[in-house]
């Protein structure tokens, strides 16, 4: 069973890789021929949803739907572009920066949501290209995410299963993430700087517009920028409170849904339902090659490799989580690296790096292709939507070459600390 699980995987990847299918109908394809064939039945499989990451998608998802109803996008677009003189070069700058550090402060997915529609209305009004951006605001919200505790889901899952606080990964994690936005920032300037222009006669345009008559919605503005505070605590805090992060989601998209009132049946048929349905197939998908054990022997594998070097296996950990990352979902990858690392430390072995190679190259894998985070999905759904395609090919010759240089910064700074 574990040889056709593989098959089916790498099926399902050669069709969205191909486009020669939608993505959400090859994951499905994928899905149930695992049910049909009986790896698993239907409740078996459910089991590896992770509903809780649906439940965030969701909920944010109604947020925003919501929100932007108000005129909030575009007055915060608006706003941006004249702070800057409508220089479409400098915009990039900063939205990859409020990209990374909302994300450290949020999960990824609500991260894309909130400047996805902003980064869309802002090249409207500038005209402009919107994929240049909404890439580079990809690979800042998996960037910016590696940075904290509650950034990313593998550093919440390796926080509680070691101990390590907030302040842990800011200083391990956090001066890496650092350097690499450096590398993001030069990568853009030789990518787009002389092909992202804007005419004066737009960038007049732009400075002649009153960002207050943007607001449609004062009232609900308001309300929403209260919710969105709601939020960033309740993520900040949801461990302690012993609250999962989609009940937070959920409960501010209920909540605005109420303020709302009228329409609901539209604000729901925003939902990128398609996305949905997609994560819920990979989530099966993947959870037949871990009920038939080819991800622990991945794992094992990988570890068996090394022979007990310590800094040999710190880069192998890195690297393999990270090119891993790229193609699988990284919350199944790191529950099977957690229990190995822990029976390494168990036999003596100094692990504290291991850690750090494992957030690294994890979360900073996820820039590598198109499906290997939440956040790359949602946000060229998004741009998909809005009539600007993202492709797996296009994203890839981008992504990867990025995620390569991140992991190798990522690398020299674990070596250093290594030494140190």
């Amino acid at each position: 069973m574990g040889l056709l699980t593989i098959l089916v995987f790498l099926g399902v990847m050669v069709l969205i890789t191909t486009e020669r299918v939608h993505r959400t109908a090859a994951a499905l394809v994928g899905a149930a021929v695992l049910m049909l064939v009986k790896v698993f039945s239907f409740e078996e499989a459910l089991e590896y949803v992770d509903f809780n990451t649906i439940g965030v998608l969701v909920g944010m998802m109604l947020f925003v739907a919501v929100i932007k109803r108000s005129g909030m996008f575009e007055y915060v677009a608006i706003k941006s572009a004249k702070l800057v003189n409508a220089d479409p070069w400098k915009m990039m700058i900063i939205f990859v920066i409020i990209t990374a550090l909302l994300s450290s402060c949020l999960d990824n997915v609500t991260t894309v949501l909130l400047v996805g529609p902003m980064t869309i209305a802002i090249s409207n009004l500038l005209e402009v290209n919107p994929v240049p951006y909404l890439l580079m605001q990809i690979l800042a919200s998996n960037v910016g995410g590696t940075a904290t505790l509650i950034g990313d889901p593998p550093n919440i899952m390796i926080g509680s299963a070691t101990g390590l606080t907030f302040l842990d990964f800011v200083k391990n994690t956090g001066g890496a993430v650092v350097l690499v936005l450096i590398v993001q920032i030069f990568m853009m300037k030789f990518l787009y700087k002389k092909s992202i222009m804007a005419t004066e006669e737009a960038k007049s345009k732009v400075m002649a517009l009153d960002e207050k008559k943007a607001i449609t919605d004062p009232r609900l503005m308001k309300i929403g920028i209260g919710v969105i505070i709601y939020i960033i605590i309740g993520f900040l805090f949801h461990d302690k409170l012993g609250i999962q992060s989609s009940v937070i989601a959920l409960s501010a998209a209920a909540f605005m849904l109420i303020i709302k009132g009228k329409h609901v049946e539209s604000l729901i048929e925003d939902v990128e339902w398609s996305t949905i349905l997609f994560f819920i197939s990979l989530f099966i998908i993947v959870g037949g090659m871990q009920k038939t054990g080819v991800i622990t022997a991945m794992s094992e594998a990988l570890i068996g490799l090394t022979e007990g070097h310590e800094l040999l296996t710190i880069l192998v950990i890195l690297w393999a989580s990270a090119l891993i990352s790229s193609i699988l979902d990284n919350i199944p990858f790191v529950a099977t690296m957690i229990p190995l690392i822990l029976a390494m430390k168990a036999q003596g072995m100094d692990v504290e790096l291991l850690w750090w190679a494992l957030s690294l190259g994890a979360c900073l894998g996820g820039n590598g292709t198109l499906v290997g985070a939440s956040a790359n999905v949602v946000l060229s759904d998004i741009s998909n939507k809005h009539g600007h395609p993202i492709t797996f090919k296009s994203y890839f010759k981008v992504g990867f070459p990025f995620m390569i240089a991140s992991v190798f910064v990522s690398m020299m700074v674990l070596i250093i600390k290594a030494y140190i």
